[in-house]
């Protein structure tokens, strides 16, 4: 059972004077909770050592060097092959960040899925909910675990440094028309410039040019009105496999300029491997049983379990089945069309009201930031978003 504490006043003000108007304004202004999920100490320390547990698993589920056989179960687009390879072995491309989903179980946590490659929730999980607890006159160092900011920049200054023959421009970009993406790149931002980045721009990626001729190779966008300026790094919170897909043109080049070091990109591409849910299959198949994961396979499973899109993504087209085999609640969405992926059924816990939670935990070199999502149904990304408070 969630127990859960109240909080009172208002944390707008605070967001909006941070610029993050996006998760107060009226579509959103019941995203964040006015209450905090309450845990102890020892609850949100295994949550962190799962998700450091899990990730130290994933990498030692890949066979190396990587076959082509899992990077087409894997659903990877082909043209993306050479730049997964070359950037899994070479350490220079640095996984900055990802966020495990995490299902708290009678039996303990169980992983759900991981969002290795453009996980979002940033805002909210390094500022709102502290913000609320602020507002509420409950803050204190020791209230939250929630070091998401402080161990982005660490990366970002680790990225930088096994860079450093690059020059330490940074470009962020982010899908048009996205207020919220834009808010989570903000926030990468600012990690980039605490960390000694020195210059610093986020657009659109539509406002992005990418050459591979002559002297105009690289990444380029217009950071002042009239002046175009060239960027070493890039991050972009554009999935990989959506580039894939809707730009393959702009993805080869970008492909292209990894391997000849042009621009150096995180998420780098072998966030795919991570990010696909067919690599729960491979990890349920090298750890069987193991205590943090679910029973996982590219096969129906008989029982109680879920069916989700291999590179589904926001809780899209994810179709629970029921023990006698019928669907149950189902999620609509954009990814009905790609190769399924079956998971058991995990009961997530629930409050006096019956609201389900799912744990999120952010990772940034070590697991440092714990939030959550709740809702009556099943969990996607428009649950709402709900603080945590250490007791």
């Amino acid at each position: 059972m969630i127990n859960l504490l109240p909080l009172s006043g208002d944390v707008a003000p605070a967001v909006r004077a941070l610029g993050w108007d996006w998760a107060v304004e009226d579509a959103c202004q019941h995203y964040v909770a006015r209450e905090a999920v309450q845990l102890t100490e020892n609850e949100a320390e295994t949550l962190l050592q799962a998700a450091d547990t899990l990730y130290d698993m994933l990498v030692e589920a890949i066979p190396d060097p990587i076959p082509d056989e899992l990077l087409q179960k894997l659903a990877i687009a082909p043209d993306l092959w050479e730049a997964v390879r070359h950037s899994w072995n070479d350490e220079r491309h640095w996984h900055l960040y990802g966020r495990f989903d995490l299902a708290l179980t009678a039996d303990g946590p169980k992983l759900l899925e991981f969002n290795a490659d453009t996980a979002s929730s940033l805002p909210e999980t390094a500022v709102v909910q502290w913000a609320s607890l602020v507002a509420a006159g409950q803050a204190s160092d020791e209230r939250q675990a929630n070091g998401l900011f402080e161990c982005l920049e660490d990366q970002f200054r680790h990225w930088r440094a096994l860079n450093n023959d690059r020059q330490a421009t940074l470009l962020l970009v982010h899908l048009p028309d996205s207020a919220e993406d834009e808010a989570n790149c903000a926030v990468l931002a600012e990690a980039a410039r605490t960390a000694g980045f020195a210059d610093v721009f986020v657009c659109s990626v539509d406002a992005m040019t990418v050459s591979v001729q002559g002297e105009d190779r690289g990444v380029w966008a217009e950071s002042v009105p009239g002046e175009w300026q060239k960027f070493d790094f890039l991050f972009k919170l554009v999935p990989w496999e959506i580039l894939a897909e809707e730009e393959p043109e702009l993805t080869a080049d970008l492909a292209h300029l990894q391997l000849t070091r042009d621009v150096v990109t995180a998420n780098p591409a072998y966030a795919l491997l991570f990010q696909c849910k067919a690599l729960l299959a491979l990890l349920w198949d090298t750890f069987p049983h193991h205590p943090l994961l679910l029973e996982a396979s590219l096969q129906p499973l008989p029982g109680h379990h879920v069916r989700k899109p291999l590179l589904g993504r926001e809780g899209q087209n994810v179709t629970e089945i029921q023990p006698d085999g019928r669907p149950g609640a189902a999620v609509p969405g954009e990814f009905d069309q790609q190769p399924q992926f079956y998971q058991r059924w995990a009961e997530l816990p629930t409050d006096a009201q019956g609201r389900r939670y799912q744990a999120g935990v952010f990772w940034a070199g070590e697991a440092c930031a714990i939030g959550f999502r709740r809702d009556a149904g099943l969990i996607t990304n428009l649950s709402e978003f709900v603080p945590h408070i250490l007791i």
